[in-house]
C-alpha cells in the first residue's frame, strides 16, 4: 500500500536516493532540501526520471521550514537530515560541535516530536532516523558526529518504547562507510579551522577511503526499512559493519585505561 512519507535531507546521499526509490515505487513522498537551488535541482532530476514527487525547502535548522512541514499529514517521517564534522575532541572549537547537535539532535528530534503528536493522535505511523554505525561504536576524530549519533540512539531508544503503547513506531538505520561523499566532505572539514590556533594535538592521520561501499545497498535497505510491515528496530549495513559493533561493543567491557 502507498504510504506518504516525508524525507529529510534529500538533496544527496541516502535521502536522495530513498525519496526518488520510494517515488518510483509508488508511493507520496515529499523531499526535503536545505536551500533552494537544491529543490529545483531535485525537482528536475525527478522529471527527467519520470518519477512523480513534491520537493519542498526544507532547513531542519529554520523554524519557518519545520512548521511549513508539520503542517502536512504523513504515514512515515524518514529523519534523515545531518552533518558531520571532524577533529580531535580537545581541539574542535565549541560552535563546531554546537552546529552538529543543532542538526543531527535538536533539529531532528522538534521534527520528530510535531509529527510524533499527529500519529498519536490517530493511533498510528513511523519514525525511522538515519543513525549511524559511529553511534554505536568509538570513532576518534570524528567524536562530535559520533557524539551526536550516540545521541540520537539513545532518543530513538526512548521513543520506541514511549510510543509502541500509541501505535507509533520508531526504528534507526545504521549506515558503515558508503561512497556518499558524506565521509570525504565531513574527513575534510576541520581543515576549515585547524591553522586558526595553537594546536597540542597532531591533526589526525590521513586516511584513504578506498574501502567504501555502494549507497545502492543502504538506500535499498532503507526502503525496506519503511516499506515493511514488522521491520527490525535497528538495521547495519553492511554485514561487515554489524560484525564489528556487535565486537567492539562486546571489548568495551575489557577496555582499560
Amino acid at each position: 500500500m502507498a504510504k506518504t512519507v516525508l524525507v529529510t535531507g534529500a538533496a544527496s546521499g541516502f535521502g536522495r536516493g530513498v525519496a526518488l526509490g520510494l517515488a518510483s515505487r509508488g508511493h507520496n513522498v515529499i523531499a526535503g532540501c536545505q536551500i533552494w537551488p537544491q529543490v529545483t535541482e531535485l525537482r528536475n532530476a525527478a522529471a527527467a526520471e519520470g518519477v512523480g514527487m513534491q520537493v519542498i525547502k526544507l532547513d531542519v535548522l529554520s523554524e519557518i521550514d519545520r512548521k511549513n512541514a508539520l503542517e502536512r499529514e504523513i504515514d512515515v517521517l524518514f529523519n534523515n537530515a545531518g552533518i558531520m564534522e571532524s577533529g580531535p575532541m580537545v581541539e574542535i572549537p565549541m560552535s563546531v560541535f554546537r552546529s552538529v547537535f543543532e542538526t543531527n539532535v535538536f533539529a531532528a528530534l522538534e521534527l520528530a516530536q510535531g509529527f510524533a503528536r499527529s500519529m498519536v493522535k490517530r493511533g498510528s505511523g513511523r519514525i525511522v532516523w538515519t543513525s549511524s554505525v559511529a553511534g554505536l561504536v568509538k570513532v576518534p576524530f570524528d567524536g562530535a558526529y559520533a557524539a551526536s549519533k550516540h545521541a540520537v540512539e539513545g532518543v530513538c531508544s526512548a521513543m520506541h518504547e514511549e510510543l509502541k503503547p500509541y501505535g507509533v513506531e520508531v526504528l534507526t538505520v545504521n549506515p558503515g562507510a558508503f561512497r556518499t561523499g558524506f565521509n570525504d566532505t565531513g574527513m575534510e572539514s576541520m581543515d576549515q579551522w585547524w591553522n586558526q590556533g595553537e594546536r597540542v594535538v597532531e591533526h589526525w592521520p590521513v586516511r584513504e577511503l578506498d574501502r567504501q561501499h555502494d549507497p545502492a545497498e543502504m538506500i535499498q535497505a532503507i526502503i525496506d526499512v519503511i516499506e515493511a510491515e514488522k521491520p527490525a528496530y535497528r538495521t547495519i549495513r553492511p554485514a561487515s559493519a554489524e560484525e564489528m559493533v556487535r565486537k567492539e561493543q562486546a571489548a568495551v567491557w575489557e577496555r582499560h585505561a
